[in-house]
């Protein structure tokens, strides 16, 4: 099984929101610390936007940020609004299927069930694990600026 880039980029741009917790994000920054298009960056918002999992604030001054704590978004809530299909093999797919084994076959259950585990971790991990696994990522991102420089003791 191999994600969209739908899915990676939507995933980078809670992310950077996250990171950039307290301040609005623009599109046009986070597409520039990830060094992707802000026109895939637009069309991606819509529809992490429907399903709450971003929230725009428009006008000259506008931008994305999270609508709830970073805890709070699983990748798999990312997943399942960002991946058009789940099919693993064409027994997973709707319509109609040549094979005779479809209603009792081994395979179709033990994909199954690995699609079910794969949902299961996602579930496990949210969008604050990511940031927090990566002290320096507000440096990577170029949110440099949040950080605050430890003093040295005298």
């Amino acid at each position: 099984m191999r994600l969209t880039k739908q899915t990676n980029y939507a995933v980078r741009m809670l992310m950077y929101c996250a990171a950039n917790d307290g301040h609005l994000s623009r599109i046009p920054e986070i597409a520039k610390a990830y060094g992707v298009s802000e026109l895939f960056l637009f069309k991606i918002l819509q529809p992490l936007n429907k399903a709450g999992l971003v929230e725009t604030v428009r006008g000259r001054n506008g931008g994305v940020r999270l609508p709830k704590p970073a805890s709070e978004i699983t990748l798999f809530d990312i997943v399942k609004v960002t991946e058009d299909s789940f099919a693993m093999a064409e027994c997973f797919e709707a319509g109609e299927i040549d094979c005779p084994l479809v209603d009792s076959c081994g395979l179709n259950a033990a994909l199954r069930k690995a699609l079910n585990a794969f949902f299961e971790v996602l579930q496990q991990y949210s969008i604050d694990d990511l940031v927090k696994a990566r002290p320096q990522i507000n440096f990577l991102l170029g949110l440099d600026h949040l950080t605050h420089p430890k003093t040295a003791a005298a």
